[in-house]
């Protein structure tokens, strides 16, 4: 699955504009990013680069807040334990697929 601060009707458009075959679910005003220490304001030139593009964060998140959430990619079992955990403020570097897999591999 996938969690997106968009509102629900944009995370609904983003799935079907790429065909998803997940599930995407909305995190509104970042409340769940939050509580694991996510969330990074947005302001100076990168608002202004937004802000260019015509996108506004706050309204699409459904909040008046300019933040983002952290990419990340994790990995629970079946019992709620964390296996794998990659989060980067740097929105370029990510996980390596193969990490991912060689973990869901073990479990």
């Amino acid at each position: 699955m996938a969690i997106t601060p968009e509102l629900p009707d944009l995370s609904l458009t983003t799935k079907e504009k790429h065909d998803l075959q997940f599930e995407v679910l909305s995190d509104s005003g970042n409340g769940v990013a939050r509580h694991y220490g996510l969330v990074f304001p947005v302001g100076g030139a990168i608002r202004e680069m937004f802000e260019a593009f015509r996108v506004d964060l706050g309204a699409d998140h459904g909040t008046e807040e300019w933040e983002l959430p952290m990419p990340g990619s994790f990995i629970v079992d079946r019992d709620g334990i964390i296996r794998f955990a990659f989060a980067k403020a740097v929105y370029t570097e990510r996980a390596e697929p193969d990490d991912l897999l060689e973990v869901l591999r073990g479990l």
